[in-house]
């Protein structure tokens, strides 16, 4: 009899400790009130570097769907694969739950799940997704209240709204949109099966990683509604034989959609899609909101002008990037002129020729291998032939009857009449090379200064041939240029391409003495609570030295004062830059930069062809780079580059680059590294001077 009263008092006692731990679970438990008052996850903020509000993610992609505007079939197939019972339980379905255990042991791993619809929503609604017996317990228990408070209709139209389907889709019309382009009431019964088959492991079966592994799912789910009689045969017949027609579509942002899509990369490879998207984060990113309307404005009012000029059956495309010199960080992006069209960020993706954009990479090898800005530099023709490894110089002018036809016999020409009459052949075939200054136009022998400000070709290829493309190569590498580069001479004329932000960011170094900062977004990501959940800093490197960076945005500031990008003078600010344009005016560049901000215009068409006879970058990029900067420097102060301790000025001859004298006709103050400045007096005796340049004719 004792025996018995020990049992029973050890029962006793197991119960009420279980009850006990029931009930104090009851109260970490939503009260019925709060259930309620439910709301669906929280979105993510997306604020601009001044805490406006960008966009959010993904607002938008969480439309709540009333339960009689979607389509019976679509929660006939949710509730076949799901929960089937569904109308006839109260929450739980002890059967279920009995066959899945006996099921997972069996297996000796969990194989199938026993939770109902409502025990689902509880713990994706209220929940985490740890697994333990105390998560297990209260969801059961959370699911009898829900029951207690709702219907079954609330029920099942709360979950079909907040179950997750993958790729960012909380929610079937989200998913709807996501996969199929179109609205949950237009869903068809197989595109229906589909969903309701991603609900299991939205990953695994997803039609955009694993077309065959969700086509097979989705004929799992077919079955089962015929075997349920939810659907007939014949439109199950009819079902399966429907092929699936899906696309990863992206609800766009409304203003800066291309660096939001930027961003998004970087987030998504960082936090999990599902925390990225419910978890009410706050991401504080680089952009200026109301700078980047601006650029987006001025893009499409340019653009828009251009069409009507080319009258071009297909849109001419932009690119704009606006970073901060010292930092690296992205004020502004515009990857094209609309994101709905395209998605294809011509900022980060795009590889396009800079054209004579990439000279003053040339002209740092140049001043980091014995040459000043007063070095004279021979500009006249040149004419290389192909000898099958490189282009090899055969003459320094366009007279014929000069050049070396020893080395042309490889290539089978041995006269001048020869050469004439097989000329346009051969350059079309790549086996002679004709570099022609814009227009044609030589000066003789120039400063290499004046070489830049003018973006000389012939100047451009002979400093190429003296350092060697290697070295030039060697410097792009430096500045952060990734792309294949050539190691011929024609690299002088940026016949490599690069990618936009790259070059950008190549300028970058020279505006900031010569220290190589990384791009960046994305100021820090926080919690719905504010706690700093990671910050990120800007990545630097010194990579070229700061006399020599003075050296380079010295000379660009001359491009601007006196040369091919005399537009930017309009800026009414200290301003150094480079324009550029290729072949056949296929590209058009302008790269320019304050001493507090760097921004790059990229204008032409995604398929190469020419914008049209002297649509140059100092005639049509350099204008929309003015027109931005005036907005993105109207608060900044006006203020000079800084200049480096070891940079001396000197006074010298414009024409002969040596220290002036008495017939010096024209003299200006030039900047010298130390050491490197001009100790002869000029002789102008017998030197031509150049003649004088319409800067309304030069462009490249």
């Amino acid at each position: 009899m004792k025996k018995y009263n020990v049992i029973l008092i050890v029962l006793s006692f197991v119960v009420f400790v279980f009850l006990t731990y029931i009930l104090f679970l009851i109260k970490e438990l939503p009260s019925g009130e709060e259930l309620k008052n439910f709301t669906p996850a929280l979105s993510t903020k997306i604020l601009d570097r001044n805490g406006l509000l960008i966009t959010e993610f993904f607002t938008q992609k969480r439309t709540w769907v009333e339960l009689n505007n979607i389509p019976q079939h679509t929660k006939f197939a949710v509730l076949a694969i799901e929960d089937h019972t569904f109308y006839d339980h109260w929450g739980v379905n002890p059967k279920r739950i009995l066959k899945a255990l006996l099921d997972n042991i069996t297996k000796r791993r969990i194989v199938v799940g026993g939770s109902t619809i409502t025990q689902q929503l509880a713990k994706i609604a209220f929940l985490t997704h740890k697994r333990s017996i105390k998560r297990k317990i209260k969801e059961l228990l959370l699911a009898l209240n829900l029951e207690h408070n709702f219907s079954k209709d609330e029920i099942l139209e709360m979950y079909l709204n907040q179950v997750y389907f993958g790729h960012g889709a909380y929610g079937v019309q989200q998913a709807a949109m996501i996969y199929f382009s179109k609205n949950v009431t237009e869903l068809t019964l197989s595109e229906s099966a589909m969903l309701a088959g991603l609900i299991r492991s939205p990953a695994y079966y997803s039609p955009l990683k694993n077309y065959d592994r969700a086509i097979k799912r989705r004929n799992i789910v077919l079955k089962r509604m015929l075997q349920l009689k939810y659907i007939t045969e014949k439109e199950y017949e009819e079902a399966i034989a429907e092929p699936l027609i899906c696309g990863f579509y992206k609800i766009p942002s409304a203003t800066a959609p291309y660096f939001i899509e930027y961003i998004r990369e970087e987030l998504e490879s960082e936090f999990t899609p599902e925390y990225l998207y419910t978890a009410g984060l706050t991401i504080h990113t680089t952009l200026d909101l109301n700078l980047q309307r601006s650029a987006e404005n001025l893009i499409s009012q340019h653009l828009s002008l251009l069409d009507k000029v080319l009258k071009s059956s297909e849109p001419v495309q932009a690119a704009l990037v606006c970073l901060d010199v010292k930092t690296g960080q992205i004020l502004t992006m515009v990857g094209g002129r609309d994101f709905r069209k395209t998605q294809f960020n011509r900022v980060t993706q795009a590889r396009r020729q800079p054209g004579s954009a990439f000279k003053p990479i040339v002209f740092l090898a140049a001043i980091e291998n014995g040459y000043t800005p007063a070095t004279i530099i021979e500009d006249t023709p040149l004419i290389f032939f192909n000898n099958g490894i490189d282009w090899e110089l055969v003459g320094k002018t366009t007279r014929y009857s000069e050049l070396d036809y020893t080395k042309l016999k490889n290539i089978g020409v041995v006269s001048e009449q020869d050469l004439v009459v097989k000329l346009p052949q051969l350059i079309e075939k790549n086996k002679i090379w004709l570099p022609e200054n814009y227009k044609n136009r030589y000066f003789g022998k120039v400063t290499l200064r004046r070489a830049l400000e003018l973006s000389l070709n012939s100047c451009a290829i002979r400093l190429t041939m003296d350092v060697g493309p290697a070295c030039v190569i060697e410097y792009a590498r430096k500045l952060g240029i990734t792309t294949p580069l050539t190691n011929t001479y024609s690299l002088a004329l940026g016949a490599s391409e690069v990618i936009p932000l790259e070059l950008v960011c190549a300028f970058n170094t020279f505006a900031n003495n010569g220290v190589r900062v990384e791009p960046y977004g994305i100021l820090e990501v926080r919690d719905k609570f504010g706690n700093v959940l990671k910050s990120y800093l800007q990545k630097e490197t010194v990579v070229i030295s700061p006399e020599s960076a003075f050296i380079i945005t010295n000379l660009l500031k001359g491009v601007i004062r006196n040369g091919t990008g005399s537009y930017a003078r309009n800026l009414g600010k200290i301003c150094a830059g480079k324009t550029g344009t290729t072949n056949d005016c296929t590209d058009a560049w302008f790269i320019g930069y304050t001493p507090d901000i760097i921004c790059g215009v990229w204008i032409g068409f995604d398929v190469k062809k020419s914008l049209g006879k002297d649509s140059t970058g100092g005639k049509i990029a350099c204008p929309i780079w003015t027109e931005f900067m005036k907005v993105a420097t109207a608060k900044l102060e006006n203020k000079d580059f800084q200049k480096p301790e070891n940079i001396v000025d000197i006074l010298i001859d414009a024409t002969t680059g040596l220290l002036p004298t008495s017939s010096s006709k024209k003299t200006y103050i030039e900047s010298f590294i130390k050491g490197t400045e001009p100790t002869q007096y000029s002789n102008v005796d017998g030197v031509l001077y150049e003649p004088t340049v319409d800067l309304e004719d030069t462009g490249f």
